[in-house]
């Protein structure tokens, strides 16, 4: 099966953008393909900024993030493989989604053993 990632991405970024806030996304700046302002890079971490009016040609394909920002005045062409991103949430509220480093999905759920009570797989992002 191929990753749910991007999908989660491009739908997130959608409720998002849909409910008028900002998104970001948070990526692992040293993973293999990635093309971000290193200056900006800290704990080998990134946040940008990927709303509709601050970035332009932004594609969330399958395999990677590519768009043009603007850093100090300065247009810079950003490429994120999906698998280095590691959440995408709205900066007014931190509601969103993230995603494990390592790039492995967590195993799909084969439900709950009985009288096991469900336990959510999703973290809050703040």
């Amino acid at each position: 099966m191929t990753s749910s990632r991007p999908y989660l991405i491009r739908a997130m970024y959608e409720w998002i953008v849909d409910n008028e806030m900002t998104p970001h996304i948070l990526v692992d700046a040293d993973g293999e393909g990635v093309l971000v302002p290193r200056e900006y890079v800290e704990n080998g971490k990134i946040v940008l900024n990927v709303g509709p009016i601050s970035v332009q040609g932004l594609i969330l394909g399958n395999d990677e993030v590519t768009f043009s920002a603007r850093f100090s005045g300065k247009s810079v062409r950003m490429q994120v493989p999906v698998v280095s991103v590691l959440a995408v949430y709205a900066r007014e509220n931190g509601k969103g989604m993230m995603f494990g480093e390592d790039g492995n999905e967590p195993p799909p759920s084969q439900g709950p053993e009985p009288d096991t009570p469900p336990r959510p797989h999703l973290k809050v992002v703040k």
